[in-house]
């Protein structure tokens, strides 16, 4: 067995051992070191030359170099070198592994500081969203304390229904919705059958194919884009909702994200793009719903409308109320400027979530969806349930009025797609999907000419005559939402595999 030296990691020609650190060294070498530094330079520990151990071994006879008999003083001179810089290369490797034990307790003191500042970061998130739902608290607590007579519901089997009145439909407000109600009709009868002159025809639109694939608006860590709108007014602005809790605002033109807006605690389910401010809304299994501000990015109001995840969400005409449904098996209608609630009704003889909610194009009614595969049709200013659509078999899952008014689509768990007629209250058409197809999102266009269906793949039909014109497959994942560009120029679709993709010429 050779023996080694531990500053050297050379054979000794005359090894000794320290009795400190039981370690084997050059004697001429460890010398040295002790005349500098009197310690052990294994432990550090105080050794003297007189506590060195010789170690007796058995030479072999090394031939003498031809330089050696010539030139002794260049050799020794070289030996000295050499012995400096074996010195000087183990002190290096001992401040080495010292600075490496002092980087490592540095990100150790690092990574604590980061996670106080993230509980830091939470708790002022907390106190922040306390203050904000502070003023509506107040508002629904002053209501519920004022006496006020309210009026029973009567659903469309003649049953009663709770209405927990909030703060109150108005007289100003009913007015108010129905001079919105009004102006619209009007407006759609001026625009007849006509169709828009820029509206893509079908020959175009069967034309589509992807051109442009964006994956990182949402983390990656936890993936999926579960909601998606449009800015009706300018539908270069997109908006989606992720599994990641964050709103994010994307500009479509210049491939850029405009705002991402943190602040629910679960994953975002449902969104929308106000059409004439920079404000957008976003619903959550959290139970709220938040109004935020794209030039701000910061939430200016958290409404509590629910006591369980919210399900759906829609904004009415005059930009001012929201509708929204929940799993609390209430719906709610709400005002985004003072975040109150305004009034709140449930089916009682139902007793079932509801899983979506939708405007007409009117206001003046809704449409909501239910666990057990009933449709329901409410009267917004009476609160009541004018009219069931019994028909799916599954969950309803998306529904949609067609801005002419008269149609209503809806798809559930059971693979099929139906359209129901508004004036004669009937299912006029059934589209059976493939087997174990699901529907999550269905859009007609701003003509009411296409109806884009978005689930297992993206499938677009025209009306009327309700015949497929386009099928992408291009997600990897459920596709989560579905909408057209301005007079159906492109198509925007959201997946699970939490891509934004766009469809066009």
């Amino acid at each position: 067995m050779s023996l080694v030296c531990a500053i050297s990691n050379e054979i000794p020609e005359h090894p000794c051992v320290s009795p400190v650190s039981s370690q084997v060294f050059e004697r001429r070498l460890i010398e040295k070191y002790i005349a500098e530094n009197g310690a052990d330079p294994i432990n550090g520990q105080p050794l003297s030359e007189e506590q060195l151990i010789d170690i007796k071994v058995s030479h072999p006879i090394r031939p003498k170099a031809p330089s050696a008999t010539s030139i002794p003083a260049i050799l020794k001179s070289l030996q000295d070198e050499w012995d400096a810089v074996m010195l000087h290369s183990f002190t290096l490797r001992q401040q080495l592994q010292t600075t490496r034990q002092e980087l490592s307790h540095a990100l150790y003191q690092h990574d604590a500081a980061c996670r106080v500042i993230a509980r830091l970061t939470k708790e002022v998130t907390a106190a922040r969203e306390a203050l904000a739902t502070l003023k509506p608290q107040a508002g629904l607590i002053a209501a519920q304390a004022a006496p006020a007579s309210q009026p029973a519901a009567v659903g469309a089997g003649g049953e009663a229904m709770e209405i927990s009145e909030q703060v109150g439909m108005t007289p100003e407000i009913i007015q108010k919705l129905q001079d919105k109600a009004t102006v619209l009709t009007t407006e759609r009868k001026k625009r007849g059958k006509t169709v828009p002159e820029e509206l893509v025809r079908a020959e175009e639109l069967s034309k589509y194919r992807q051109v442009a694939s964006h994956a990182g608006l949402h983390s990656a860590s936890i993936p999926g884009i579960l909601s998606l709108d449009l800015c009706p007014t300018d539908t270069n602005k997109v908006l989606t909702g992720g599994t990641d809790k964050n709103v994010v605002v994307f500009d479509r033109r210049e491939e850029q994200i405009v705002a991402t807006l943190k602040g629910h605690t679960k994953k975002v389910s449902s969104v929308i793009y106000h059409p004439a401010q920079s404000v957008v809304f976003s619903a959550s299994p959290d139970s709220t719903i938040r109004v935020w501000s794209v030039t701000g990015g910061n939430c200016v109001q958290v409404i509590k409308a629910h006591e369980a995840g919210v399900t759906g969400l829609s904004l009415h005409a005059t930009g001012d109320y929201l509708l929204s449904s929940s799993e609390d098996q209430y719906w709610a209608f709400s005002d985004i400027q003072t975040g109150r609630v305004l009034t709140k009704v449930t089916d009682e003889t139902a007793g079932c979530a509801l899983t979506c909610a939708q405007f007409h194009p009117d206001g003046l009614i809704f449409g909501t969806g239910t666990a057990d595969s009933q449709i329901k049709i409410w009267d917004l200013k009476e609160r009541t349930n004018v009219a069931n659509f019994p028909g799916h078999s599954g969950p309803v899952t998306a529904i949609a009025f067609s801005e002419n008014g008269y149609y209503l689509a809806t798809g559930a768990q059971d693979s099929s797609l139906k359209l129901w007629d508004l004036r004669k209250l009937k299912n006029f058409k059934t589209i059976t999907l493939d087997n174990s197809y699901e529907v999550k999102s269905l859009v007609f266009d701003q003509s009411g000419t296409y109806l884009a269906v978005g689930g297992s793949d993206i499938r677009v039909y025209i009306c009327k005559q309700w015949s497929e014109v386009l099928n992408f497959s291009d997600h990897s994942g459920l596709v989560t939402g579905v909408a057209f560009g301005e007079h159906a120029q492109f198509l925007a679709s959201s997946g699970m595999d939490r891509s934004l993709k766009f469809y066009s010429l």
